[in-house]
């Protein structure tokens, strides 16, 4: 009973954990179908905390602090439990649904990329892509598909490409942060000069081509995973349609994002979609 408990109660810290952090992500995982939920919860849960290690404790040792979390994670994957919430939801949802050891190697290894480099080139940007955001959507599909291997192995393209796309619009949403405030360059077409419409058009081009690969994905999901995941995709298309209409300079000015009301209204949207067939 003890145990029980305390896996529940580790599984509502990375929930709650989800909700603070990202309200259009929760959005996403409550209409999942329940037998999903917590283990994607835990894996939100995870990066997150491995993503805020590196993004904002700048005033600690961000180093040891990272070099403790890699062990203390292997440690609770091998172990089956952990003392720290969020890796024992972590270590449950790994372990459960057979997410490979690969693919938290890979996402590891991205976010230690960030505690040392600024500028990335094109090799790099793809590597660390790669892990930061593929792999995560790979954890994820594991998990709709830990009773299929042949259907995750079709759909780990389409899964890579929504990751990427994800990505490069959080690159655009955060470049004031990253490049004002972190001085991160995540976008190879502007190391050497300023962010213009011209470099801005390609980089929009590449997302496009991003979101166009993961919707056929999407839809070929399970129709208990089919929905959230699509009210992901249309949460981050609008949010990539309200960049492309500004310029270069106002994306150094503020963060974008979408409104609420537009979110209740993209949620109903997909409701619609689902129901008669569109997807």
């Amino acid at each position: 009973m003890s145990t029980t408990l305390f896996k529940k109660n580790n599984l509502k810290v990375s929930k709650i954990t989800t909700h603070n952090y990202s309200t259009s992500f929760s959005m996403g995982v409550r209409i999942l179908s329940k037998k999903y939920r917590d283990a994607i919860y835990a894996i939100y849960g995870f990066v997150r905390y491995a993503d805020e290690i590196v993004d904002t404790f700048f005033e600690y040792p961000q180093e040891d602090l990272f070099k403790e979390f890699v062990e203390e994670t292997y440690k609770a994957i091998d172990r089956g439990i952990s003392m720290n919430p969020i890796l024992d939801s972590f270590q449950w949802a790994v372990n459960t649904y057979g997410i490979e050891k690969e693919h938290i190697d890979t996402f590891l290894k991205s976010m230690e990329m960030d505690l040392h480099m600024q500028k990335y080139n094109q090799y790099e940007i793809s590597e660390y892509i790669d892990g930061s955001a593929e792999v995560v959507g790979l954890m994820c599909l594991r998990v709709f598909y830990y009773d299929d291997d042949e259907s995750y192995e079709k759909l780990k393209k389409p899964a890579r490409k929504l990751g990427e796309a994800f990505q490069k619009v959080n690159f655009l949403r955060d470049i004031k942060s990253d490049y004002v405030e972190r001085g991160r360059t995540y976008f190879p077409e502007i190391i050497t000069e300023d962010l213009n419409e011209h470099n801005k058009k390609k980089i929009e081009e590449t997302i496009s081509m991003d979101f166009k690969e993961a919707f056929m994905g999407i839809r070929a999901l399970r129709k208990e995973a089919r929905l959230g995941v699509y009210l992901a995709y249309i949460y981050y298309l609008e949010l990539f349609k309200r960049i492309q209409k500004v310029k270069p300079e106002q994306l150094f000015q503020k963060r974008h994002s979408v409104p609420n009301t537009i979110k209740a209204w993209l949620l109903f949207k997909a409701f619609v979609a689902n129901r008669t067939n569109i997807l």
